[in-house]
């Protein structure tokens, strides 16, 4: 199956958007930066998640959660990457956790909720 390059790689605007929120707002960044840092990104996620898929499929599991995603981060020796990717997945579902009760008390949406 061909995979078209418009859907392996993340959007060029996206990665300009968070390249350009680390540099000194002054500084400019030519089509050729964003296009190098879009491709290794875009490979580093492709390497991760199947590596995490691997294990996945070795366990006979198919769906592939974050807690499969910082072991591959760790098991591929991105270690200090993978503990700040655990604090922020446990912040996410504390979040998500009281989002859910929140709601599953009958409280009505405010329009920050959405």
């Amino acid at each position: 199956m061909m995979i078209k390059e418009q859907d392996r790689l993340l959007p060029i605007a996206n990665v300009g958007r968070i390249m350009k929120n680390i540099l000194p707002p002054n500084a400019k960044i030519s089509k050729e930066a964003k296009e190098t840092i879009q491709e290794c990104v875009s490979e580093f996620i492709s390497f991760v998640t199947g590596e995490a898929s691997d294990k996945c499929h070795k366990e006979k599991r198919k769906t592939v959660n974050g807690d499969d995603i910082c072991w591959a981060m760790a098991n591929l020796g991105f270690d200090d990457y993978a503990e700040q990717l655990k604090k922020y997945l446990n912040r996410y579902r504390v979040i998500e956790g009281e989002r859910a009760n929140h709601h599953g008390r009958g409280a009505k949406l405010s329009s920050t909720d959405n």
